[in-house]
């Protein structure tokens, strides 16, 4: 496969206990944040018929204006239905424009946002419905063939969210009375919302504005908690550190039902004036390629397998050449070669790029060494739902190689530890970003919080002077080894990965020994099993020559199926012993 051609390696991947008031929390900020929607209303004012959202492939755009008469008569609809301030209604379908329109239509409207993985099974997306307590869904073509309306008993009805017509009511006066609002409102408003009426709240930082459920119903649901002052405080940092311009584009392709995806390919675009396109389809080589070709977008926002697949197919067995190696690390000439290789690369991406931004999960190491060294505009941050989502950054050009970036300014971060930059421990935040709890499971949420008010991320690292964060691995993945050492699973595999042959890898205990599992990569993964074998015992034993012997790995298995994995493509671990 030519070096240049990048479109063959990209897959899809995107498959109540009281705890401290967020009033509290403000005391750790440098700053009180800016309502996300005074951003908005700002915008709308400014750039009123400005093209804002647009559904990719599509020749329509929407504008500010008609975005606002959208969120205007949706407004009339939830009032025609009863729909109280406080309620909420649910939200369950792929990337698209109708999508961001609701959730706007949702929080002026003081309701509140359920947010649902459309990926979800259709059971689990009506248990999730039903466990919120939600008063409508909006659902997308593919969710509306997984579920039975007759099992979520709470809903007053169901709306497709691609043209906002309801579909399903429990009583018909309710079809009726949806109708009839639009109606009315499309008669009394031919030209649309009028911008003297624009008036949107911005003083209701402690009210709920999102239920973010982070996994589907197995065991007691979790749906994540967030305020409009976590909310806002993601808006406006990502407003002031990432730095982009009125006409800039970008591209919605990570889930929108993710806060990862929702916060910073969507929201806080949309309120600060970037023209956000969505893909409303799965994003196969091909579609990716166009996209990012017609788009051009200003930023990437991806997890570190997209990342990886590039760098491992079409850069890496290029440079390691023994011609390139020769060349790419001579003085004077090196910085040349670097610079081609890297401008390749962000033509690939639509040559407009300026921030590569990587999370979601550790970052390979030899992937990263190869970054820095084109030069590339990338950084690691590290954030998660219970944040909204976002705990740590650092723009690419002051970022440190191997960290996550340095806490935000609207939380407080400390690490758990006698000796924080030195002797890894549990990361604990508390900040105006942090979640309330986790909606109706009080256990959970008394489980994620400290007696004096931290939350407990679950994720082990250490903290340099200058405030950099580096994390180890996740708490419970921890092995003690047979001396007392702390053994972070996370770090073996990230050297196993680099390993020719190692596609992925998940290490664990196993009666005393460290044994990886691992699927084979790309390279090997056709050859008979014998010769697969061979070459992973080779990797096996190459890794090992680096690794302390407390944490040599004593053996591995060959898996024949890729690992399952999270929707940010996080391997589900819990489902390997």
């Amino acid at each position: 496969m030519s070096f240049w051609h990048f479109s063959t390696i990209f897959e899809r991947v995107f498959e109540n206990i009281p705890v401290p008031l967020q009033a509290e929390f403000k005391k750790y900020n440098k700053m009180q944040p800016r309502h996300y929607l005074d951003f908005l209303q700002e915008n709308m004012r400014a750039h009123w018929e400005t093209p804002i959202m647009t559904n990719f492939g599509d020749a329509h755009s929407y504008t500010y204006h008609s975005l606002s008469t959208s969120i205007d008569r949706l407004h009339a609809q939830f009032k025609a239905l009863g729909i109280k301030p406080g309620e909420k209604i649910a939200l369950a379908g792929r990337n698209c424009a109708n999508w961001g329109m609701a959730f706007f239509a949702i929080t002026t409207y003081h309701a509140v946002v359920v947010s649902i993985l459309p990926d979800f099974t259709g059971e689990d997306i009506e248990k999730l419905v039903e466990h919120s307590q939600a008063k409508l869904l909006l659902v997308g073509p593919v969710v509306k063939t997984k579920i039975n309306p007759e099992h979520m008993t709470g809903l007053l009805g169901i709306v497709h969210m691609d043209t906002l017509e309801m579909y399903y009511a429990r009583e018909k006066k309710t079809l009726e009375a949806y109708i009839k609002a639009a109606s009315d409102y499309d008669s009394g408003h031919p030209e649309g919302a009028k911008l003297a009426e624009l008036n949107y709240p911005v003083d209701n930082f402690d009210e709920l504005a999102i239920i973010n459920y982070t996994s589907g119903s197995t065991g007691s649901p979790k749906g994540v908690m967030l305020t409009n002052l976590s909310l806002s405080s993601n808006v406006e940092f990502a407003i002031h550190h990432i730095p982009h311009r009125h006409g800039d584009r970008v591209l919605s392709m990570l889930p929108i039902a993710h806060m990862f995806g929702l916060t910073f390919e969507f929201l806080y675009q949309v309120c600060d004036g970037t023209h956000v396109f969505f893909l409303t389809q799965a994003p196969t080589p091909s579609i990716l390629m166009r996209a990012f070709a017609e788009v051009k977008p200003y930023m990437i926002l991806t997890v570190p397998l997209v990342i990886e697949k590039i760098i491992r197919k079409s850069i890496l067995p290029v440079i390691k050449k023994p011609h390139m190696r020769i060349l790419w690390h001579t003085p004077g000439i090196r910085h040349l070669i670097r610079r081609l290789v890297n401008n390749k690369l962000m033509a690939a991406f639509g040559g407009e790029l300026r921030h590569l931004i990587i999370g979601g999960a550790a970052l390979n190491e030899e992937v990263e060494i190869c970054l820095k060294e084109m030069g590339a505009p990338y950084c690691v941050g590290y954030g998660m739902t219970e944040c909204g989502p976002l705990l740590a950054y650092s723009p690419w050009k002051e970022y440190v190689p191997r960290s996550c970036g340095k806490g935000i300014e609207y939380n407080e971060c400390k690490i758990e530890s006698s000796d924080p930059e030195h002797e890894a421990g549990e990361l604990q935040v508390r900040g105006t970003c942090v979640m309330q709890g986790y909606y109706r499971n009080e256990e959970a949420t008394k489980a994620a919080f400290t007696a004096d008010g931290w939350m407990r991320t679950g994720d082990l690292g250490v903290i340099d002077k200058k405030g950099n964060i580096f994390l180890r691995g996740r708490s419970k993945n921890m092995i003690l080894g047979a001396s007392g050492q702390n053994i972070y699973p996370e770090e073996l595999e990230d050297k196993l990965n680099s390993m020719r042959g190692v596609g992925e890898s998940v290490v664990l205990e196993r009666e005393g020994k460290l044994v990886a599992l691992v699927y084979p990569s790309d390279d090997i993964v056709n050859l008979p099993v014998d010769e697969k074998k061979a070459v992973l015992q080779t990797a096996l034993a190459e890794v090992n020559t680096v690794l302390p012997n407390y944490s040599k790995l004593t053996d591995f298995e060959l898996r024949t199926e890729p690992f399952a994995k999270t929707p940010k493509q996080s391997i589900k671990r819990y489902l390997y012993k």
